[in-house]
């Protein structure tokens, strides 16, 4: 098989663990803080969302490093997709004058 098509699919696999993890986090957050139980929200949630990729990258690494490592990197771009879709609809940033930085006059 053609390594080029063996590192894209892995890097497709860290993708999809990667969106499977953290959106499973974000749900789990919007869930649990509703919930009369939160801890057991995040218990539970954590032991399937680490077992579910640690099973992923065992399965796509295989032993190999270059498929372990795209599949690391395919994994890091879902957290950064899901942290821009997920994020506050405000992107107000507090702004910070000169003025307020320097101590008050007499």
């Amino acid at each position: 098989m053609n390594i080029v098509f063996v590192l894209i699919l892995a890097s497709l696999a860290g993708g999809l663990a990667g969106l499977l993890f953290f959106g499973g986090l974000w749900w789990t957050l919007r869930r649990a803080l509703a919930s009369p139980r939160p801890a057991l929200w995040f218990v539970s949630s954590l032991i399937l969302r680490s077992g579910v990729t640690v099973a992923v990258f065992l399965l796509v690494g295989a032993g190999d490093w270059q498929r372990l490592l795209v599949c690391l990197l395919g994994f890091w771009a879902a957290r950064q997709l899901v942290v821009r879709v997920t994020a506050p609809a405000t992107t107000a940033s507090p702004v910070i004058s000169v003025e307020s930085c320097h101590a008050p006059g007499p």
